[in-house]
């Protein structure tokens, strides 16, 4: 997720959900400081979906831009506002009593 670093994201984690859920392997959260910053993100990275796999990444929520979803496949990547991120607290839903694991700049 170089992409999200590149773009400034805030508080990138990574979720594994491998045999915990079928809807995906991985789950990466994100914030962005702004709706703009958040559509960029959300933009430049299905951009890097379709170059690297050929794949059209499906997104939802890009026209407000307060939750942004990415369905890459085997990767869903949620790119939030902080203060939406809050109030959904999808880190605690998902984290199935692990830590969620903080990705390296």
């Amino acid at each position: 997720m170089t992409s999200l670093d590149d773009d400034q994201a805030v508080d990138t984690i990574s979720i594994p959900l491998a045999g915990k859920s079928s809807i995906a392997d991985h789950m990466v959260i994100a914030s962005g400081r702004s709706t703009r910053q958040v559509a960029s993100m959300a933009q430049k990275l299905a951009e890097k979906i379709k170059a690297e796999t050929g794949r059209s990444a499906r997104i939802e929520g890009l026209p407000t831009a307060d939750w942004v979803l990415i369905d890459a496949g085997d990767v869903i990547v949620h790119l939030f506002r902080p203060e939406v991120r809050s109030f959904y607290n999808l880190e605690r839903m998902w984290s199935f009593g692990d830590a969620p694991t903080p990705l390296a700049h």
